[in-house]
Formats: structure tokens, sequence, C-alpha cells
């Protein structure tokens, strides 16, 4: 209970001093803060944790991805080194893996520059413990941004990193375009959602949004927009591929997506800051027309059930259940429905898989 209460304190003294926060400039102080922030403070991964992402719900996820990586290896012609690059990396089990299956591919492993873009400290010891007991010649190099990675050709996989950038968000009334605020409660002790005063249009939102609906929310993710053109900035004059691998929506939809989760649960945003996890959907639509306009390629986005599917999974979940024992197997069968699974709300369906590259390269592994 510390974190809730000095950052709602820290939050209290803030807003009294400047006024109402964006969701952004909220979102950055709960998961960020560098003394009360969520992802600065814990490990929020698995049962003891908040929720569960696919790396640890079955090894085969990050083995078809290595398995990827080394085949784009290959489209780029077998470089002497490649920068093999993860944002957000979790506990590092899907680098892991990744790894593991990829040391199939003969001069793959000599070739890959581990970089994980982490700016957690709880969570680059736990990949650092992760990737010493399972590769412990695997040398990796931490950064606080992509930005820092060498130049040099690369393969990048950005699985749930998007999600957790801060969002803004735009309520339209008859009046005009407002945004959401976080603002203090009439007794100057609690937090609140205001909105700003109208205008009549933002150039932040996307045309074929800007007449919505009165009572709609759009969401912008400037963070996530920016650091795509980053990315796909170098993509344009650098041999390489990017995967972005999120929950989310292709077709720029306007809708609020925002939501809390605490120990495995939803909680309101404002409740507990600090101790929950804030996310948001991630608009694909809005990542890929960046990456063009900055000059890179994109491919999708599609479903993740189908391109785990055309990756192999189906192959890969039939030979691990051969040298299984019952419960193994069902545990098996268990995690391939998690994964790939095409009911509305299953990961399958509701996350989406876009890739970035060189505009020379060939179609990656995957996409039609």
């Amino acid at each position: 209970m510390i974190a809730v209460a000095g950052l709602r304190e820290h939050l209290i003294r803030r807003i009294a001093l400047e006024g109402p926060l964006t969701l952004a400039r909220y979102m950055e102080e709960c998961l960020g803060n560098p003394k009360w922030g969520y992802y600065m403070t814990r490990d929020p991964l698995g049962r003891a944790g908040d929720f569960t992402t696919a790396p640890e719900i079955s090894q085969m996820f990050g083995e078809l991805l290595g398995l990827w990586a080394a085949v784009q290896w290959q489209a780029l012609g077998e470089p002497e080194t490649l920068h093999f690059v993860e944002l957000g990396p979790g506990r590092g089990t899907l680098m892991a893996d990744a790894l593991r299956a990829a040391a199939g591919v003969p001069g793959f492993r000599d070739a890959a520059r581990v970089h994980l873009v982490e700016t957690s400290p709880v969570l680059r010891a736990a990949q650092e413990a992760t990737l010493a007991a399972a590769h412990p010649d695997v040398r990796p190099h931490w950064w606080n941004d992509f930005s820092q990675v060498p130049a040099g050709p690369l393969v990048l996989i950005a699985n749930e990193f998007f999600d957790a950038l801060p969002i803004r968000q735009f309520e339209r009334s008859e009046a005009g375009w407002h945004e959401r605020l976080v603002a203090l409660d009439d007794a100057g002790r609690g937090l609140r959602w205001v909105l700003s005063p109208p205008e009549f249009s933002t150039p932040l939102i996307p045309g074929h949004l800007q007449d919505a609906a009165p009572g709609m929310v759009v969401e912008i993710c400037p963070a996530g927009l920016r650091k795509m053109h980053t990315l796909a900035a170098r993509l344009k004059s650098v041999p390489g591929v990017a995967l972005v691998i999120d929950y989310g929506h292709g077709e720029g939809a306007a809708g609020d997506s925002l939501q809390a989760v605490r120990a495995h649960a939803y909680d309101d945003p404002l409740a507990h800051p600090g101790e929950a996890d804030l996310t948001a959907h991630v608009d694909f639509r809005q990542l890929a027309d960046t990456a063009l306009a900055a000059g890179a390629l994109t491919f999708g986005p599609m479903d993740q059930g189908g391109f785990l599917a055309a990756l192999g999974i189906g192959p890969r979940a039939q030979t691990l259940a051969a040298g299984a024992d019952d419960r193994q197997r069902a545990d098996i069968e268990t995690a391939v429905r998690r994964l790939v699974g095409d009911w509305p709300d299953a990961m399958g369906r509701l996350f989406k898989v876009l890739a970035v590259q060189h505009p020379a390269l060939p179609p990656p592994p995957g996409f039609s």
C-alpha cells in the first residue's frame, strides 16, 4: 500500500500545482514514476502478478517467433552481425525460447546480438536471470529506448509493448471535442475525470474520426506513433524487419478501451495508481499509416491466431504432445486454444500482428 499512498499524494500535489493532467501524463506517472511506478517496482507477470502474456502461456509462442526471426535473417542475406531486438521483454521468456529454437538455423546464433529495450530495473533483473540460465553464452545489451540500439541490420519483436504506452482520450459532444483529464474531486483528496473546454477540431484526431457521433471517445497514442516513426524511418534505410503483436483493432475505430488490471481482475483506472496495470487497445491502422509515411513497408495487421497457424503452431504442438504425458498434453492443448482461439475476446482474434520492414525485402513468413 506504500506505492498507492506515495503516488496518490504525489499526484494530488502535482494536480494542485499544475491543474488537471492529461490521461497520458497520468499513465506516465502510474506506470513509469521512478519511485512508485507500476513497472518500476514489481514483476507483474504470472499467477502472483496481475496478468499473463503469450510467452508465459507456452514455449511455442517464443519458439515460432525465433524461427521467424531466423528466416528473416536469411532474407537479409545472412549478415555477419544482426541486432536481434525485443521491446518490453517481460521476464525474458520470449527471447530465451526464441534463441533456443533459432539455434537450429546454422549461423544465426553467431550473428545475433541481443538487445533488450526495458526501463524497469525489476524486469531487467528477471531478464538477466532467465537468459543466463537458458543461454549462458549470450551477453544481452539493455537500453531505455530503441533509438539507442546501434545501427545495422535488425530483426525486432514487440509483443504487448505498444498497449502500455500512454494515450490521450478525446470525447465528442455537440459543442466539439473535449479532452478527458484527471482532476481532483471536490474534497481535494481523490481523483476524478473531467472534460476540457470544447474545441471545434484537433489535429491529433485522424480525419476519418473527426465526424464521430456525440458521446464517442477517440484514443491517440502519441508515444506509440513517435516510436513507430523512429523504427520505420530506420527500416527505410537499413535492412531489417519488425514484428508488432498486441491486442487492438485494425480499422481505427472510436471507443474507450482504457483498462486497469490488478490481481488478474479489472479495476477502476483511478482507484489504485501505481498498483494496477494500465493499458489500451492498439490502433494498428495508426501504426501502419505512420510506418508507411516514414517510408517503410507494412504487412497486416492480421489476427494472431491466423499468424501462428501459418507459422506452424499445430505441427509444433503435435511434436510436443508426442513426448508428453496426459497432463502435459492437456496443458499443450489448452495453450493452443488460448493463443489461437477465434471467439470474440480470445487472443487469437483480439491480438493482431503487424510487420514493418525495409521496402526491398520479400513478404515475411506468416503474411499472405
